[in-house]
Order: structure tokens, then C-alpha cells, then sequence
């Protein structure tokens, strides 16, 4: 009966309980879909390439582009200082400053410099956050 009220965690693992049962969900969720939209999908060619040939491909493009530099550079950066969350602060204000001038319609210079700004504020401002206020290390 005392083996009822002990519990043991098994620290390898698990932190992958959560993103395990919620990707499982999705899973199940996409089956149901399919099956119930089949006729819909399998129709949906004209549409699809419509769409596609109406899209902006520049910042479509330039957005997976821009997201997956961001990503892929945070942790290198961030290990020339560790535990400093330098890597996610001097990732994160090229990416906000390039993604808001990719996504500006008049790139004029005092648009320029808004996003400028915004794009040294707010990484600052959510690196001190986390380091100072609720001491969690970022990459």
C-alpha cells in the first residue's frame, strides 16, 4: 500500500510525456479530417493554385528563410557566451529588424527606424526579463 503514495520520475524522459500525447492528437485529429474532407481535398487543386500564383513569394519565402537562419544561429551564438542568453539577444534583433523591414509596404526611413527601434527594445526588454526577473537562461 506505501508503493501507492511514492512516485518516481524518470528525469530522461520525461519531458517528452506532453509533446508525445499532444503530437499523437494532431495525428488522430488530421486522420479525422481527411477521411471526413476527402472529396473537398481531392477538389481543392484549382484552389490551391490560385492561391499560390496570387502569393507574395518574397516574404514567403524570405520569412522561412529568416526563421530558420534565426534558429539555427541562436544556439552557436549563444555558446560564445553560456548561461548570458547573449545568443538569443543578438539573434533576436537582426531577425525583428529584418522581419519587420521584409514585411514593410513604404520603406521609408522613419519606418526604417521604428522598426529600428523596436527591434533593440523588445529582445532587450524580454532578455532582462527572463534573466533578471524570473532567472531563466536563454540560449
Amino acid at each position: 500500500m506505501g508503493d501507492l503514495t511514492k512516485v518516481t520520475v524518470d528525469f530522461e524522459t520525461s519531458h517528452l510525456v506532453f509533446p508525445t500525447i499532444i503530437a499523437c492528437v494532431l495525428t488522430l485529429l488530421g486522420i479525422v479530417i481527411v477521411i471526413r474532407d476527402r472529396r473537398r481535398i481531392a477538389a481543392s487543386g484549382t484552389y490551391w493554385a490560385e492561391v499560390l500564383g496570387k502569393m507574395d513569394k518574397v516574404r514567403f519565402f524570405g520569412t522561412i528563410a529568416l526563421t530558420l537562419v534565426y534558429f539555427s544561429l541562436m544556439v552557436p551564438v549563444g555558446n560564445i557566451w553560456p548561461n548570458t542568453g547573449m545568443g538569443f539577444l543578438l539573434c533576436s534583433i537582426p531577425f525583428v529588424f529584418l522581419s519587420g523591414v521584409l514585411f514593410l509596404h513604404d520603406r521609408d526611413i522613419r519606418s526604417i527606424l521604428t522598426i529600428g527601434v523596436v527591434a533593440v527594445v523588445s529582445p532587450t526588454l524580454v532578455w532582462w526579463l527572463f534573466t533578471d526577473l524570473f532567472f531563466l537562461t536563454l540560449p
